[in-house]
Formats: structure tokens, sequence, C-alpha cells
């Protein structure tokens, strides 16, 4: 996977256990990752298929970016919808689309954690640690035992959007107006078994605790005396063993400013985690000021006439030849500067105490990443059992929405990797601009015209090289800490 280059260079990937195609560039030297490129090497254009298509054609479409955050995909298309119609969803829609959101991010935190992150501590290279042969049983591909437990509650699991979506992924459900699938008492009931069963498993396996005792833990101090109570009980546990053993606190640094867009929002626009940009300098929290969003295209293999722009005027035209290119991948920045998206930048704006504790001592970082989709899973799904009762079976859960023939929309959405947004620019009834800035987009961008890196290839410079020269292990922590998807960075 690992290949010394000539130049004092080391190219890592192609990536397994990643959505889509990903390749690192480093450049080495006396020991040391002095600099690193990320590639996303793959372009598919969905944003040309999309231009002079009726403005419906998004729900069917745009969801199709992704087999793992489809619903994600539909909610931000359908928002943009929705804000171009001046129209929104009923209570029992908001509900509805919340549940399917959470039922689709909580999957992929789990499924993160299990099949994408923790079998990295099963290599050979960890062979002589205390805890390598636990790990091994736990989490070792296709054999591990908590992964298989996992990959059978994650199936079981996603029985849910079949009530509530019709089907997973690609649902097709979402519509600016809300849901066009209503629920009714009965599958209510069953409904709330299927959220029952994922509880358990979180408590029994992940966690070892019920979800309200690990949500509540405020303090490090807290969670340092919650592992001494039931050492190696549950896989956070162990986590916490591991990450403390190999210094994950320390490892990926991220740039210290983190964006949410607000998670899980109610009909009258309020969110369950509050959006906002937080800085590391103060944990100062500010607004998010949606029109300082710039996309810069100079080291992308993508026309880059006219400078960074706002997703709105967004162009996306190939120049695979291109001098100074060296991905598909834009440049975000926000008020031009990089930023960390994510679970752990969701569960920091909303004000998590824990995480804002561990964050202050020594910033975002491998560590505080997974601990951030963790504290998530405990802290969403009890919400989730709240939306499910608060459903109202007879009520409305769609509102007939009539679209304008002009005009513009932009839709946000937090997928399980971060900040999702839709811009959308519809005239004579046809669209005539789709732009979307996806998560990966922001933590895996290229450098931009200033020369900065984005927010995972600054997370690598500094690293170590291993004792013969060639990329150590801790690459594949960090690059899974930000858990790419790069499917929906190349559309």
């Amino acid at each position: 996977m690992t290949a010394p280059a000539s130049g004092g260079r080391l190219v890592v990937g192609p990536f397994n256990r990643v959505e889509g195609d990903l390749e690192v560039r480093l450049t080495v030297s006396d020991g040391h990752v002095a600099q690193a490129h990320v590639n996303a090497p793959m372009y598919r254009g969905f944003e040309q298929m999309l231009v002079g298509r009726a403005p419906l054609d998004l729900l069917v479409i745009v969801p199709r970016l992704c087999g793992i955050c489809s619903v994600s995909q539909s909610v931000a298309a359908a928002r943009a919808l929705a804000d171009l119609a001046g129209a929104g969803p009923p209570p029992n829609g908001a509900l509805t689309i919340n549940l399917m959101l959470a039922c689709e991010n909580l999957a992929d935190h789990l499924t993160h954690f299990y099949l994408f992150f923790m079998p990295d501590f099963t290599r050979a290279e960890y062979a002589g640690r205390p805890w390598h042969a636990e790990a091994v049983r736990r989490f070792a591909p296709l054999a591990g035992v908590h992964a298989r437990a996992a990959v059978a509650a994650r199936q079981r699991w996603f029985t849910l959007l079949g009530t509530l979506g019709g089907k997973w992924p690609h649902t097709q459900s979402v519509q600016p107006g809300g849901s066009s699938r209503a629920i009714d008492a009965s599958e209510r009931i069953r409904l709330l078994a299927k959220l029952r069963e994922f509880r358990a498993f979180l408590e029994d396996t992940l966690f070892g605790a019920p979800l309200e005792q690990v949500a509540a833990l405020d303090t490090a101090a807290a969670l340092a005396a919650w592992c001494d109570r039931e050492p190696g009980r549950g896989d956070l546990r162990l986590f916490l063993a591991i990450s403390a053993d190999l210094g994950l606190p320390s490892l990926g640094p991220g740039p210290g400013r983190c964006l949410s867009y607000g998670a899980y929002r109610d009909a009258d626009g309020a969110h369950a985690m509050a959006p906002g940009v937080w800085h590391a300098q103060g944990a100062r929290l500010e607004a998010v000021d949606t029109d300082r969003i710039t996309e810069d295209a100079t080291h992308a293999w993508l026309d880059d006439g006219g400078g960074p722009r706002h997703p709105r005027q967004g162009v996306t035209e190939p120049q695979a030849d291109k001098p100074g290119g060296y991905t598909w991948n834009k440049a975000p920045r926000l008020g031009g500067q990089v930023v960390e998206t994510g679970a752990l930048a969701r569960q920091l704006v909303d004000g998590q105490p824990l995480l804002a504790e561990l964050v202050a001592a020594q910033g975002t970082s491998v560590h505080t990443r997974v601990l951030g989709r963790l504290i998530e899973l405990a802290r969403v799904l009890p919400w989730m059992e709240h939306w499910l009762g608060a459903i109202r079976p007879g009520e409305a859960f769609h509102t007939p929405v009539t679209l304008p023939a002009d005009g513009h929309g932009m839709g946000l959405a937090e997928a399980a990797r971060g900040a999702l947004g839709h811009w959308l620019t519809v005239r004579d009834g046809r669209i005539a601009n789709h732009q979307i800035v996806a998560p990966t987009g922001w933590n895996f961008s290229p450098r931009d015209a200033d020369g900065t890196p984005g927010a995972l290839e600054a997370a690598l410079a500094g690293l170590p090289l291993a004792p013969d020269g060639s990329a150590p292990v801790a690459v594949q922590h960090i690059v899974r800490s930000f858990d790419p998807c790069m499917v929906c960075t190349v559309h």
C-alpha cells in the first residue's frame, strides 16, 4: 500500500476501507513528513448532469452521488428546493426526516468505528502491545466477534429506513414539503422496537453502560473515573486504552476552526444541535455566514477562471491537464480560512463539555474525532426515541409545494461526516446551476491560491516516518479519523 518514490516522496494509496478513491502523496525530509498532497483521483460530473433538468429531478439524481450518505444528500437537495419555494415541512414531516437522517448518520458512526477505524489496531505492527490480542478478537476484519455483531446490528438498524422512507439507499420519500411516506400508529410501535434493539447493542457491546450515562460524561476526570470503574468493559473503554497507549490525543491536529450547519431541524427551524463556527483560540463561537463560503479550484483539475467563487456562482468544468492541479476536489474556505467539519465539530459548536475540555487541552485530533462520533451515538439515539413518540399519526407529513420558474435556493444539512451544502439556481423552470460542497471537500481539500493546505494535508505534516523510511501506520489513523467519502467530493 505504501511505496517509496524518488525525490523524497512517498505515495500512500489507494486506501481500502474508505468510500471512493483516495491517494496521499507525502514529501519527506529528515525522517518526517514535510508536506502532504491529497488526491481525489475520480471524477463523475454529477453537477453537469443536472443543468437543464427540471428542479424536482434533483430528488432522484442527487441521492445517487453516494450509497452511504444518500439521505443526507436528499435532505440537502430538498431543502434547497424548499428554500427556492419559501416552503417547509409540517411537524410530522420534520420529525420523520430527522429520524431518517439520524438512522443513516448513526449507522455511519457504527460502520466507521467497527469496520473502518478499529481494524487498523489489529495490524502486525502492534503485535507487541498489551491490548493487541483483544483488539484482534473484537475487531479483526471479517472475523472479529464485535465487528461481526456490529454488521448484524447495522443490517437490522437499516430496516428503519424501509418503513420511514420506503428503502435505503437512495431513499425517495424526502420532499421539499416534508416526507411522502406517512407513519401509522402500528408502524410507530415497530419502529420503537428497532430503536430499542439498537440501544441494546450500543449499551451492551460498544459502551458497556446506559447511553444516558455516557452522554452525561462532562469532564476528562469523569471519563477517567468511568473507565476505571469497569476497565475493559465495552469497546469505548478499549479504544480509550489504545488511544492513550499510542498517543492518539496528539496525533493529526486540526486547523482550530470547526464548522457545523446545525443538526436535526424541526418544523420551526430550530436545531437539536446548534449551528456555528467554533474557534479554538478562546473557545469562541460565531454564527455561520454562508455568504463567506468560497471554493478555490487553483489546484484542482477544474477551471479556476475568476478565482475563488461562492457556490452560487460556482463552476465545475474539467481541465484534466491543468498545470498545478493534483486532485478533482476544490478547496472550500470560510472567510478564506480552512475549517474542519464532522461529528466533533457538531459537538464543539453545540457545547458538549467533555469534548470541549479535551480539545482545549490538546486540540482536535484522531482521539477526539473518534470520541466525538461515539458521544454523538449516545446523545442522538434517545432523541430519536423522543421524535418517534412525538409523531402524530393521522396528521400531515407533507405540504404541497409550488416551485417558482426562477430563483435561488440553498439547502444545508449535517451528514455523518459534517457540513453539507447544496446551492441551486433555476431559470425558466430549469436548473441553470447546481453546486455541492460536501464534508470531505472541506476536510480533504487541496491547497488554495495562497498555498494554504487543507485540514488533512496540514494534519499529516510533521509526522515521523517508520523506522524503514516508509509511511507509518499513523497515516491510516489520521486519514480514517476524518472518514473520507470521496465519491461525494468528486461529484
